[in-house]
C-alpha cells in the first residue's frame, strides 16, 4: 500500500467517524445520490405515487441559486441569483431487517423554510435555513419497500438576507436506523478542566427511551489518545423511564493531557458505547480534548494559560461558483490558506456553519467565534440595486424569531459544543444598528458617544432599543441551560446607544463593530467588561488599536475571503474585500495581512503607476511588472522584515529602507525596466530573512498545471486544478484574461471554474470562463467509481494543457 492510498484510507476513515459524531447516535447513513428536483411548486409531489419521471437528476448537496440565471432584476444582496420555490423527491429503501428499529431523517442544512413528508406525511417544517435537524420517521415507515422522501423548500423571499444564501438542500442528508433505547441526538456533551498536569474531561451522555417501558443500560465512555491508547474510562448504569430522557454524568481523568493549540492542536477521540443485558445497542465517537480558555477585561484572553491576540476574519459560507454546496476539500484549502496568512480565528458571519467547518477547525488549529442571527423580532435593510444604493427591500427571518429564535439556538449549540475551537457563542450581528430598526433618545445627542445627532437623531415612532435587553436576556439563558463552559458575545453596531440598554451587560464578552474609537474610554468606563474588536476593516489603524492595547483581545475583519451577494451595482457578484479571492487565491491585501499577522519571515511586492497625490500607499497593489519604459512605477513592500532592499535585475534600486511603523509599507518610486523585480527582506543587522520576485512577462503562450499525483476518493472527492496562463518562457502573464475552456472525460464532472473575478456575470455552470491575473481554478468532482479522469484545458492561440487526476 502506498504513502497515497494511506492518506485517502485516513480520510476515508476520519469522514466516517466525523460522521458518527455529528449524528451522534444510532447508524447514520448518508443519501446523497440519486434525488429528483423541480424548481416549481407542486403541493402533489409529496405524495409517493407522484410522477416524477421528467425531473432533473440531483445528488446533494445541491444549491439550486448558484445554478440560476443571473440577472440585474434581482437583488444585489443576494448576488443578483434567484430563488423560489422546490421539490426535491428521493426513493429509499428500507430493509425488513429494520424493523423494530427506529428510522430518522437527518439534513445538516435545507435553505430555507422546509418542509419534509414521508410517504406522503409531513414530518415537520424548519424555516431556519442554517441549522441541522432530524425527524423520527418510523411511524410512517414501508419496512421491506419503497419509501418516498419528499422536501419541499420555500426560499420564494429571494432577497430575505444581506449576503448569498443559496438555496436547496445544500447540506449532507442521512438516514440513521437506531435502537428504540439510544443516545439522544447530540446527546454526547463533554468539556474539559485543566488543573496543573492534570486534565479532566466533563462528560454528559443523555439517553433516549422510545419503548413504552422502563429501560436499564449500562453507559461506557472510553478516552483514546491519538495512538489508540484508552487513557481514561467510566462505566456507570441508568434506568430511563418510559418514553423518557434521562443522563449520567462522569469525570475522566489524564494525567499530563496533551493539550489542544494553534500550533498544536492535539485531539482525543470519546468512544460511548450503550449497553442493555450486556449487549451494545448504541455507540457513537466524539472528536475533544483539553485546552482551557481564560477571558480577562484587563488583559484579554489566554489559550492554555498563554495570553494571546485573535488575528481573526469574519466568514460567509460560500465559495464562488460553488454556491453555499461547498465540499469539505475546499474548505480545507481555505482555511490552510488564512492560516498561512497568520488568521488564528474565524467568526461565522452570522450564521452556524456546516459541520465539517467546524471538524476542520478542531483538525487544523483554528479559534472559532459561532454566531446565530444577523437580525432578531425586525428585519434590516436588504439592497437590491447595490450596496447602500437605492430603496432597500424589507425581507428577512424576523417574521420566524419569535417562534424559533431558541429552539433554533438550542440546536446550535448542541450541535457544536463537543468542538474545541469554538470559543464562544454570539447571540446576533448589529441587531442594535442605530434606526435600522431600533433607536433612543440618545441619538438626539449631547450625551457620551453623540456629541450631535447622529443617524438620523431618535426616531420615536421606531422600535425601541431598550426591548434589545428583554431578547438578549432570553438568548443568554438559552445558551447557559447547554454550556455553560464558554462564554456569550455579539458583535454590536450602535455601542453608544447599547450602552444606555442592558444588551452589553448581559453577554459575558463585548464585540465592537467598527468602534474602535471606544476601545479605551469603555474600558475606563466599564472596567469590567471584556472587549474585542468583533468586525474591522483591513487598515492598519484597527491591527494597531488591539497590539497596543493589552486588554482587546483580538479583532475580526470583514472579511477573510470575498463572497457572494451583499454586491455593488450590476456588474458585481459579491463583495470583494477578502483577504482571499472567490478562487481560494491570496489577493495582495492578504499579504499586507500576512506581513502584520505571521510569525513566519515573509516579503512581497507590487506595484501600479506613481500617484500624483496619495494620503497612503495602497495595501492593495498586484504583482504585476509590465509597463512602458521609463513610466515611473511605484513598488511597494509587504515584509515584516526589519528593513528591506529592492533590487531590479540584479541590481540594488534606491535605498535600503526601514519598516514603515505608520503605514506598515516600504515605499519605491523606480523608473520601469523590464526584467526581474525582486524585494529582499532584511533584520536589523542586514541579514537576509525573505525574499520575492516578479518577472516583466511576454505574450500568453501556453498553459501550465503546476499540480502532480493528484488523488481523490471516489465517493464525491473533489480535485482544485489550479491553472496559470504563461508566457514562452513560462513566466505567469498576470495581465493574461484569455478564455479557457474546460472538458472531462473518465469518472469525474466538472462542479464550475472560478477565476475570481467579481465582474465576470457569466454562467457560472458551463465549462467556459476567462482566466483573472493569469489563472483560474477548476472544481473536479469524482462521479462514484474508481478510475482515472482526464482534464483538459484549451484556448485560442495557446498550447493546450491536460493532468489526470486518480480516483480510488
Amino acid at each position: 500500500m502506498n504513502t497515497r492510498t494511506k492518506i485517502l484510507l485516513a480520510a476515508l476513515n476520519a469522514t466516517w467517524m466525523a460522521a458518527m459524531g455529528q449524528v451522534s447516535f444510532g447508524q447514520p447513513q448518508k443519501i446523497n445520490d440519486h434525488w429528483k428536483f423541480a424548481l416549481e411548486d407542486k403541493q402533489e409531489a409529496k405524495e409517493s405515487a407522484f410522477n416524477d419521471v421528467d425531473w432533473q437528476d440531483v445528488n446533494v448537496p445541491h444549491d439550486w441559486s448558484v445554478k440560476g440565471q443571473l440577472s440585474p432584476s434581482l437583488a444585489s444582496c443576494t448576488g443578483y441569483l434567484p430563488g423560489g420555490i422546490g421539490w426535491y423527491r428521493k426513493n429509499l429503501n428500507v430493509p425488513a431487517a429494520k424493523k423494530g428499529e427506529k428510522v430518522y431523517l437527518y439534513f445538516e442544512g435545507v435553505y430555507n423554510r422546509s418542509e419534509v413528508f414521508i410517504n406522503g406525511h409531513s414530518l415537520g417544517k424548519r424555516p431556519n435555513g442554517y441549522v441541522s435537524f432530524s425527524y423520527d420517521a418510523t411511524p410512517y415507515i414501508n419496512f421491506g419497500g419503497n419509501n418516498t422522501i419528499a422536501v419541499r423548500v420555500d426560499h420564494s423571499q429571494s432577497a430575505d438576507s444581506r449576503w448569498y444564501t443559496g438555496s436547496g438542500i445544500y447540506r449532507d442528508v442521512y438516514v440513521v436506523y437506531a435502537n428504540p433505547v439510544h443516545i439522544n441526538q447530540w446527546g454526547v456533551y463533554t468539556y474539559p478542566e485543566v488543573k496543573g498536569t492534570t486534565g479532566t474531561l466533563n462528560v454528559e451522555v443523555e439517553i433516549e427511551n422510545g419503548l413504552s417501558k422502563k429501560a436499564g443500560v449500562t453507559v461506557l465512555n472510553e478516552l483514546v489518545d491519538k495512538n489508540g491508547k484508552v487513557v481514561a474510562k467510566s462505566s456507570q448504569k441508568l434506568t430511563v423511564a418510559a418514553n423518557a430522557k434521562d443522563k449520567v454524568a462522569t469525570k475522566l481523568n489524564v494525567s499530563s493531557p496533551q493539550l489542544w493549540s494553534i500550533d498544536t492542536p492535539n485531539l482525543y477521540t470519546l468512544k460511548t458505547t450503550v449497553l442493555q443485558d450486556g449487549k451494545k445497542i448504541d455507540a457513537t465517537t466524539t472528536e475533544t480534548g483539553f485546552r482551557t480558555f481564560t477571558f480577562d477585561p484587563d488583559k484579554g484572553f489566554a489559550l492554555n494559560g498563554k495570553w494571546m491576540k485573535m488575528k481573526g476574519v469574519c466568514l460567509h459560507h460560500d465559495a464562488g461558483v460553488l454556491g453555499s454546496a461547498v465540499p469539505e476539500e475546499v474548505w480545507k484549502t481555505r482555511l490552510q490558506t488564512l492560516k498561512t496568512i497568520g488568521v488564528n480565528a474565524i467568526r461565522t458571519s452570522h450564521n452556524p456553519q456546516s459541520p465539517v467547518f467546524y471538524e476542520l477547525c478542531d483538525e487544523l488549529g483554528i479559534l472559532v467565534l459561532n454566531e446565530a442571527y444577523d437580525e432578531w423580532e425586525y428585519p434590516k435593510r436588504k439592497w437590491i440595486t447595490g450596496w447602500n444604493k437605492g430603496t432597500p427591500g424589507f425581507q428577512g427571518s424576523y417574521d420566524i424569531f419569535a417562534d424559533w429564535a431558541e429552539k433554533d439556538l438550542e440546536d446550535m449549540v448542541r450541535r457544536d459544543r463537543n468542538h474545541l475551537s469554538v470559543w464562544g457563542w454570539s447571540i446576533g450581528n448589529e441587531v442594535d444598528y442605530p434606526n435600522d430598526p431600533y433607536s433612543h433618545p440618545v441619538l438626539d445627542g449631547g450625551k457620551d458617544g453623540f456629541g450631535q445627532p447622529a443617524y438620523g437623531g431618535y426616531k420615536k415612532d421606531a422600535p425601541d432599543a431598550m426591548r434589545l435587553g428583554g431578547i438578549a436576556k432570553r438568548l443568554v439563558n438559552v445558551v447557559k441551560k447547554f454550556d455553560k463552559s464558554r462564554p456569550t458575545t455579539a458583535g454590536l453596531a450602535g455601542v453608544a446607544m447599547s450602552n444606555e440598554t442592558e444588551y452589553p451587560f448581559l453577554i459575558d464578552v463585548t464585540g465592537y463593530n467598527y468602534t474602535e474609537s471606544k476601545y479605551v474610554s469603555d474600558h475606563k468606563k466599564f472596567p469590567k467588561r471584556v472587549i474585542y474588536g468583533s468586525e474591522t476593516v483591513h487598515d492598519l489603524e484597527p491591527w494597531l488599536a488591539v497590539k497596543n492595547n493589552e486588554h482587546i483581545f483580538g479583532q475580526f475583519i470583514w472579511t477573510g475571503i470575498d463572497y457572494l451577494g451583499e454586491s455593488g451595482a450590476w456588474p458585481s457578484r459579491g463583495f470583494y474585500s477578502g483577504l482571499v479571492d472567490f478562487a481560494g487565491q491570496i489577493k495582495p491585501r492578504g499579504y499586507f495581512r500576512q506581513s502584520l499577522w505571521s510569525d513566519k519571515p515573509m516579503a512581497y511586492i507590487g506595484t501600479y503607476p506613481t500617484p500624483q497625490n496619495e494620503k497612503q500607499p495602497s495595501k492593495d497593489a498586484w504583482d504585476i511588472w509590465n509597463y512602458q519604459d521609463g513610466e515611473s512605477i511605484r513598488v511597494v513592500a509587504y515584509t515584516n522584515a526589519a528593513k528591506a532592499r529592492l533590487e531590479l535585475n540584479g541590481k540594488q534600486v534606491g535605498e535600503i529602507k526601514p519598516y514603515d511603523e505608520k503605514t506598515g509599507i516600504i515605499v519605491w518610486d523606480v523608473p520601469y525596466k523590464a526584467g526581474k523585480l525582486e524585494v529582499i527582506g532584511l533584520d536589523a543587522s542586514g541579514k537576509e530573512v525573505s525574499r520575492y520576485a516578479i518577472t516583466s512577462s511576454k505574450q500568453p503562450s501556453a498553459m501550465v498545471i503546476k499540480q502532480k499525483g493528484i488523488l481523490i476518493n471516489k465517493d464525491k472527492g473533489v480535485a482544485q486544478v489550479l491553472l496559470q496562463v504563461v508566457d514562452e518562457n513560462g513566466v505567469p502573464v498576470m495581465l493574461s484574461d484569455n478564455e479557457v475552456t474546460c472538458t472531462v472525460s473518465g469518472p469525474g464532472t466538472l462542479l464550475g471554474l472560478e477565476a475570481g473575478n467579481n465582474s465576470d456575470m457569466t454562467d457560472y455552470t458551463d465549462n467556459v470562463q476567462r482566466v483573472l491575473h493569469g489563472h483560474i481554478l477548476a472544481y473536479i468532482q469524482a462521479t462514484g467509481q474508481a478510475g482515472t479522469v482526464t482534464v483538459k484545458f484549451t484556448s485560442p492561440w495557446l498550447k493546450p494543457v491536460e493532468t489526470t487526476i486518480t480516483v480510488k
